[in-house]
C-alpha cells in the first residue's frame, strides 16, 4: 500500500469511526472485569436506581445477575448532552510520528480518537454530542445533537484535525473556554482535551473552567500528555536543542543536568492542577498517549451517572 494511501486510510473518518468502535466494543466485553460487571450488553438501555425513586421500572433479571439495582430507561427521558472540547494548539502535535507509528500516539491523535470513542458511545445511548476546537482562535463549534448526518460531520472535523498545522499556533484556552461557556446554554456534560500549555496565571484558567459549569453543568478535563518525555523526561545526554512548538523559542542544553529540577516541577505542576479541580469540583484526569482509553470510557460512565 502506497502511504498516500495508507495515510489516507487511517485519518479517514470511515477508518476513525470503525476504530473508536472497536475500542468500545473490546472496553464492554471487558466489563465482566470492572465495577460495571454484567452491565455490557443492556446498559445503553438503564440506568443505576436512585434511593427514593419508583421501584416499578426496576430491572429484577438484570439484579439477579448483578447484585445491583438499574432501572429500565425510556425514550421520553431526557438524553444526556455531552460537548466535547478539543485543544488543537502546536503543542498537541507532539511529539512527531513516524509513518509507522498509529496515529493515536501523539497528543492530538489520541484526543481525536478518544473523541470519537466517546462519540460511539453516546450515540449508542441515543445521547446528543457537540464539539468545540480551539487554539489562537475559536476554530469549529457544533452544538449537541444526536443525528447519524451530526456525527458525521464530527468525525469529519476530527479527521481534518490529524493535519499538521502549516503555522505555529498558540494556545489561549482561557478566551475559548469563557465564549464556549456562553454557548452551552442546556445542562450537560463538558468534556476538556487540553495538554494545559497555556500563557497566564492558572487562577484566570480555572475562572474560565468554572464559568464552563455555570448552568449545573458537569466538566471533565483530560490532562494528554506524552509521558515519556513531558513527565519522565526522557531523552540521552546528548547535547539538545529544545524548541517551544508554538512560539519557536530555542535553548540548547543536556537532558541530564536539568532533569531532576524538569520532573519536580511536573509534579508539582500536576498536584496544584490536581488540587485546584477537586477544591472547584472539576474531574481532573491526566491521561498517557502511550496508554489504552480504558481510563477515558471509565471515566465518562461513571461521571455520566452521577451526573444523572
Amino acid at each position: 500500500m502506497k502511504i498516500e494511501e495508507q495515510k489516507e486510510l487511517v485519518s479517514g473518518f470511515k477508518h476513525l469511526e470503525l476504530l473508536a468502535n472497536q475500542v468500545v466494543e473490546g472496553f464492554i466485553s471487558g466489563m465482566h472485569k470492572s465495577p460495571f460487571h454484567g452491565f455490557s450488553a443492556e446498559f445503553a438501555e438503564h440506568k443505576v436506581y436512585n434511593a427514593g425513586e419508583s421501584t416499578k421500572h426496576i430491572d429484577w433479571k438484570l439484579f439477579a445477575k448483578t447484585d445491583r439495582l438499574y432501572t429500565k430507561k425510556f425514550e421520553e427521558e431526557t438524553n444526556l448532552r455531552c460537548h466535547l472540547i478539543i485543544d488543537n494548539s502546536s503543542s498537541m502535535h507532539y511529539p512527531k510520528l513516524k509513518s509507522d507509528v498509529p496515529f493515536y500516539h501523539n497528543k492530538i491523535g489520541f484526543s481525536v480518537l478518544a473523541s470519537a470513542v466517546l462519540m460511539n458511545l453516546l450515540k449508542k445511548q441515543r445521547d446528543a454530542v457537540g464539539l468545540s476546537v480551539y487554539s489562537d482562535a475559536y476554530e469549529y463549534y457544533a452544538p449537541e445533537k444526536g443525528s447519524d448526518r451530526h456525527h458525521r460531520m464530527i468525525l469529519n472535523t476530527l479527521e481534518n484535525l490529524l493535519e499538521k498545522p502549516k503555522e505555529s499556533k498558540n494556545t489561549d484556552t482561557v478566551t475559548f473556554l469563557h465564549q464556549i461557556a456562553e454557548k452551552i446554554h442546556r445542562r450537560s456534560m463538558i468534556i476538556l482535551f487540553t495538554d494545559m500549555f497555556q500563557t497566564g496565571n492558572n487562577e484566570a484558567l480555572f475562572n474560565a473552567l468554572q464559568h464552563l459549569k455555570h448552568n449545573k453543568h458537569k466538566v471533565v478535563v483530560f490532562h494528554v500528555i506524552d509521558k515519556k518525555t513531558e513527565i519522565n523526561f526522557n531523552f540521552d545526554n546528548a547535547p539538545r536543542k529544545f524548541i517551544d512548538l508554538e512560539t519557536g523559542e530555542a535553548i540548547n542544553i543536556f537532558a541530564d543536568t536539568v532533569k531532576e529540577a524538569y520532573e519536580e516541577k511536573v509534579n508539582d505542576y500536576f498536584k496544584s492542577l490536581a488540587m485546584t479541580c477537586a477544591q472547584n469540583k472539576i474531574k481532573y484526569v491526566p491521561v498517557a498517549v502511550e496508554e489504552s482509553f480504558e481510563k477515558i470510557l471509565t471515566t465518562y460512565l461513571v461521571e455520566k451517572q452521577m451526573f444523572g
